[in-house]
């Protein structure tokens, strides 16, 4: 392979991915709802980009489990039931906890140090009942923390179950009514991984993740429910 077609696909690349991130991001804000379709020509053209790039994109997001492809229908926005939400969420919670375990071993100060400093920017964008930037460090304080696990296998697992719930924990930051308390929560498991203490940490961060999850049915939020064998209990509250 030459420099010209190295250069070629590398280029294709990158417009495959700003394509997937627009219709990620317009999946996860409720632009495209569940149960929509996503036609390709027309987003193609709305793009400005060819059907080739557009066609990968939505590749990309039906692994990611975002959108359905089917051979009648083309690609439809997912629509993820309460159960298998529940289910998801679990799973999540486990893996940010043995992750933070992780992370009081490998992290060093510094990378603490950067955290915590992410940490104060949401604590800022709090008391500004600034939500979208609230959200947005949440998320990635969240992704720093299983990122300094250094476990490749747990890091990628997470990344993908988290694009998966990403549209609904965007959905349930916006209509909480409990933030101070998971305000509060943040600043436990922050505490409890400045002090290295990989037990206190794991627990804080099931506890934060365990009420967090407002499973949507026709639009309304659920009853809480048990989620069967775990014993943990997942309860309409806060943003994670």
């Amino acid at each position: 392979m030459n420099q010209m077609q190295v250069a070629e696909q590398t280029s294709r690349a990158g417009l495959v991915e700003k394509v997937a991130n627009y219709l990620r991001e317009h999946i996860v804000m409720d632009h495209f709802q569940p149960g929509q379709r996503l036609p390709e020509r027309t987003l193609a053209q709305e793009l400005q980009v060819s059907r080739t790039p557009m066609r990968e994109a939505l590749k990309i997001l039906a692994t990611e489990g975002l959108v359905v492809i089917s051979p009648h229908r083309g690609a439809v926005v997912a629509d993820v039931s309460p159960a298998d939400m529940k289910e998801k969420a679990y799973v999540l919670s486990v893996l940010e906890q043995g992750a933070a375990e992780l992370a009081c071993e490998k992290a060093t100060d510094d990378d603490i140090a950067e955290l915590q400093a992410l940490h104060y920017e949401m604590k800022a964008a709090f008391l500004r009942r600034d939500r979208q930037n609230y959200f947005r460090l949440n998320q990635e304080i969240h992704n720093r923390i299983v990122s300094l696990s250094g476990n490749a296998s747990l890091i990628e697992i997470h990344a993908n179950l988290s694009r998966q719930l990403y549209r609904v924990r965007y959905l349930s930051n916006q209509k909480n009514d409990k933030w101070s308390v998971a305000m509060a929560e943040h600043e436990a498991i922050m505490a409890a991984l400045e002090a290295r203490d990989a037990e206190r940490i794991g627990q804080e961060l099931r506890n934060h993740l365990g009420k967090t999850w407002i499973k949507y049915a026709s639009d309304d939020a659920t009853a809480p429910e048990k989620s069967g064998d775990s014993g943990q209990e997942w309860v309409e509250g806060e943003t994670p």
